[in-house]
């Protein structure tokens, strides 16, 4: 039974993986090699908490016994207690690896490893550990407090007694579990980002503005917030990641990212977290860029 949850990366995702799981009950270990990360993690926490305390979702008591459940670490032997280990580092396959395979030899041989990744190929990831058997996806969504859905994702190798010890796990988190088969962007991001994707040729064609665009879809669709407010929020260089991934995967045109998302990301707007992406965020107000 697992009893204490590793997370590796203590970024939005890291962040709020380690929210959920202590608010869950479990002993939670966040491990980031950037020490103003962790701090920023734990404030960023923190806050959130305090909010939920302030809408009555939770009692002053369960917010602190949470907190103290949380213990951060810069280094990776951290998770030698850990029952399982979640990788939430950014959406690039090359630094997942290079943390999957750093990671291997710290871990007891019957511990599980879980990757976040949004897109990538849980089986190729897999591949790189010294346990595929004992790897398989769990994709949270963001922000991983707020949102219900967790993808299961099993690779190739994956036995089925991991992915039911994961499903219970998602259970417990208090999230709902869909499985997902291990094919690029699994089944959100292959249907929410060619929309975000499409909604910026609209913008790059010139055929609405950044405020027409995003009215459209809230008031048209009755989405919650436009396509670009929401890759905005996602971060526009992940938007771009899951999109590459698609189009190499699928070897369909139709996935082709828009110039304009890849400009963008080459500018370094990626959206919320640089305060400019398709609104800047540096006034009190967010307004559109285009």
């Amino acid at each position: 039974m697992i009893k204490t949850i590793g997370v590796i990366g203590a970024g939005q995702m890291g962040s709020g993986i380690a929210h959920v799981g202590a608010l869950a009950g479990f002993n939670v270990l966040l491990q980031d090699i950037n020490p103003a990360q962790l701090e920023k993690a734990v404030q960023t926490i923190t806050g959130n908490m305090n909010r939920q305390v302030a809408r009555g979702k939770i009692d002053e008591a369960t917010r602190d016994a949470a907190l103290g459940r949380i213990k951060t670490s810069g280094d990776i032997k951290v998770f030698e207690e850990a029952g399982i280990v979640i990788e939430a580092a950014t959406e690039n396959e090359s630094l997942k690896k290079k943390i999957l395979v750093e990671l291997c030899p710290v871990l007891p041989k019957h511990v599980l490893i879980a990757t976040n990744t949004s897109s990538i190929s849980v089986t190729r990831l897999g591949s790189v550990t010294d346990r595929p058997e004992k790897f398989m996806g769990m994709h949270f969504m963001n922000p991983v407090p707020v949102m219900q859905l967790v993808e299961l994702i099993r690779g190739i190798a994956t036995e089925e007694a991991t992915f039911r010890e994961v499903r219970e796990l998602t259970v417990k988190l208090g999230k709902t579990p869909a499985n997902a088969e291990d094919f690029p962007a699994f089944i959100v991001n292959r249907i929410l980002l060619p929309m975000i994707n499409e909604a910026i040729y609209t913008l790059y064609e010139g055929v609405g503005s950044v405020e027409a665009i995003d009215t459209g879809m809230r008031l048209g669709a009755n989405h919650p917030m436009g396509p670009l407010q929401l890759a905005d929020f996602i971060g526009l260089d992940t938007c771009l990641s899951i999109m590459q991934v698609l189009y190499e995967g699928l070897a369909d045109s139709k996935y082709r990212p828009c110039p304009l998302l890849v400009k963008y990301v080459e500018a370094g707007w990626l959206g919320r977290k640089t305060n400019r992406g398709f609104y800047d965020y540096r006034g009190e107000h967010p307004t559109p860029t285009r």
